[in-house]
């Protein structure tokens, strides 16, 4: 007896973004938004075919990154494709880093993927941050039972999350982004590895999401924002799998940030109050207060004034509270010089720059000079906030402070807001102070 032939459901959404174009044509432009984020895809039109057929019904990571650039603000799900845990179909489910080189290579022990998370930020990049390199937590007993993980690779997944997070708050994402990337791969391969003890597991699998949320932000800093959204979705899915409440709000709190920076403020919204829905049962008033300033910024972004009200004034109630040991480690940040730049954020959505601009500079008077991208970043919103409350001298000298700090700080958003300001500034530029501001900002 033959076997019975299996049943293919066709992908009729993946076919109308098709439209007019011939399998061969689409494929060509797959390949071209390839090329522009990249990535490198050998699709053609056999590949279209099998998308529409069924046959392939998730793609591999390096299309998914290419699909999801090709159409912005579109899920896989909008593009017609299943969830890739529902293809896989494992028993015990794993959501494995960004895609890997294209040519196959033997899976790598613990022990090794140790050792590339010991020297992911060692080559490559700028001098600056080659100079801070990342010396992560020993090997640990190289006689445990082959490739199974320890506490050791436990520790250097933990330790590559806070080393991240600490050079990004001294010099900026750009020049982090793509070596953070390897790092995230081997925490996931050491998940697909497996570990020695289920509390090792567990921790691996926060320390993962939580890796995957800190290269999330680097991608987010430096305008990569659908890079952003994926790494952000891989840590909610990890969240979700595991049943990790305080890493679900996490992955919440950043997507509603990444919404709102990307103009889709509804989102925003949704996606905060969905992370104090996870959050409600932490005990941290603090996530509750960053949670609902995050509301608050998508209710700014849709004009609603009253709601976004409310949200501030519920996190000005809970951030009274103070600080708790419940408070996630990742939190470190968000402290009341945070607080006021978020809540100049709001203001400028609703168009009142003279109040953004008062909360701005209370920011940057509060943050400490040693975090030098916050300080870039909160003198950078001054500097856009006076320029468009008709304050051009004021807004050129906080520019001007914005630029001595390049040199330290390479955040792309933070370059966007000075050019944001220096476009407002220009009808004011016969002012002396303008127009130095305009002219050294050009040379950078």
């Amino acid at each position: 007896m033959t076997a019975s032939p299996i049943s293919l459901t066709p992908n009729t959404s993946f076919r109308r973004l098709r439209g007019q174009h011939s399998p061969a044509e689409f494929a060509a432009l797959v390949r071209r938004a390839a090329r522009e984020i990249g990535e490198t895809v050998s699709c053609d039109a056999r590949y279209i075919g099998r998308v529409e057929s069924g046959e392939i019904r998730c793609p591999n990571y390096a299309y998914e990154r290419v699909f999801l650039h090709l159409f912005p603000g579109r899920t896989l799900a909008d593009l017609g494709f299943s969830p890739r845990e529902a293809v896989r179909g494992r028993d015990r489910l794993r959501f494995p880093g960004p895609p890997a080189p294209p040519a196959p290579v033997p899976s790598p022990t613990p022990s090794e993927e140790s050792d590339v998370l010991r020297r992911a930020f060692m080559a490559g990049g700028s001098a600056t941050v080659a100079a801070a390199a990342i010396d992560f937590s020993p090997l640990g007993d190289h006689r445990r039972t082959p490739g199974r993980a320890g506490e050791s690779e436990a520790a250097a997944v933990e330790e590559a999350v806070r080393r991240i997070r600490l050079l990004d708050d001294r010099h900026g994402a750009d020049d982090l982004y793509r070596r953070a990337a390897e790092p995230l791969r081997a925490a996931y391969a050491l998940l697909d590895a497996g570990a020695m003890r289920q509390s090792t597991e567990d921790r691996i699998q926060a320390g993962a999401g939580e890796l995957a949320l800190s290269v999330g932000w680097l991608a987010h800093d430096s305008g990569r924002f659908e890079d952003a959204r994926s790494h952000y979705a891989e840590a909610l899915a990890t969240a979700r799998v595991s049943g990790d409440a305080g890493l679900e709000a996490h992955a919440f709190s950043n997507t509603a940030f990444l919404a709102r920076d990307a103009g889709r403020p509804r989102e925003a919204v949704r996606a905060a109050q969905a992370g104090l829905a996870a959050a409600r049962g932490l005990g941290s008033s603090r996530l509750l207060s960053l949670l609902s300033l995050r509301e608050a910024g998508g209710w700014s972004g849709l004009a609603d004034r009253r709601s976004c009200e409310e949200a501030l004034s519920r996190a000005h109630s809970h951030f009274a509270r103070g600080t708790s040991p419940a408070d996630p480690e990742w939190m470190s940040f968000f402290g009341e010089a945070e607080l006021e730049s978020l809540e100049s954020r709001c203001w400028a959505g609703l168009g009142e720059y003279g109040r953004a601009a008062r909360h701005a500079r209370r920011a940057a008077d509060l943050q400490d000079p040693h975090f030098a991208r916050n300080m870039a970043l909160y003198t950078a919103e001054l500097a856009g906030d006076l320029a468009r409350a008709g304050a051009p001298e004021e807004a050129a000298w906080a520019g001007e402070r914005v630029l001595d700090r390049l040199a330290e700080v390479r955040s792309t958003r933070v370059r966007s807001m000075l050019a944001g300001t220096a476009a407002a500034l220009v009808p004011h530029q016969r002012s002396g102070r303008v127009a130095a501001f305009l002219a050294r900002r050009s040379e950078v």
